[in-house]
């Protein structure tokens, strides 16, 4: 099966595999060295193919990771809120994807520390990147957090743009952090400590 590549992760690959190339022509070693970091950078930034069966009222992932906070929370855009963090590691998938129709109305970049994204803390004094939905069910949000290693926020989206459930919207560039901010009606379908994938794994149903 061909691997799909996060095309943020091109001209790093590129880089590196030109860089390759000239060391082969003056040493071996040095040149499989950086071969080898080559395919760890391909790997890291493979973005496969994921499509479920998206149902309304049903909120998925917007990231593979860990599920570490499941906790009351709240915001300007979504008011009082369920927040569920998803820690992703340096071993995840690092496209991040839309959790549920709507269409953006909110989005605000903060920049911030770099503490251990696992951290509940992270939510509050890391850089962050928020992205809000309006949504047929309420206002749904997702926040891309920074962590140790992480060191770009990318998002490629923008205010009144129509997104569809499990469509990439950004990526973090190692490990980091998701928060997915639900309406408080909704019903959470995972734990803490549950690994979860993003577009494929449901984090909650709303409950009318």
């Amino acid at each position: 099966m061909k691997m799909k590549i996060a095309k943020d992760g091109l001209p790093t690959i590129i880089f590196l595999l030109l860089l390759t190339a000239v060391c082969a022509l003056i040493s071996l070693v040095p040149a499989m060295i950086i071969f080898a970091l080559l395919l760890i950078v391909t790997w890291f930034f493979r973005d496969p193919e994921r499509k479920a069966d998206y149902k309304d009222g049903y909120f998925y992932s917007p990231a593979d990771g860990k599920v570490v906070e499941i906790s009351n929370a709240s915001h300007e855009f979504t008011g009082e809120a369920i927040k569920v963090g998803i820690f992703m590691n340096i071993f995840s998938v690092h496209v991040n994807r839309v959790p549920c129709k709507g269409r953006i109305e909110f989005l605000e970049y903060i920049p911030g520390k770099k503490i251990a994204a696992f951290s509940p803390k992270a939510s509050e004094i890391n850089e962050r990147n928020y992205v809000g939905l309006s949504t047929s069910h309420g206002s749904v949000m997702m926040t891309q957090i920074a962590g140790l290693v992480a060191r770009r926020i990318v998002c490629r989206v923008n205010l009144g743009d129509v997104l569809e459930a499990g469509q990439r919207y950004g990526m973090i560039k190692l490990g980091s952090r998701v928060d997915l901010y639900l309406p408080k009606n909704t019903e959470i379908k995972i734990k803490i400590g549950d690994n979860v994938k993003a577009g494929l794994t449901c984090i909650g149903v709303i409950q009318e």
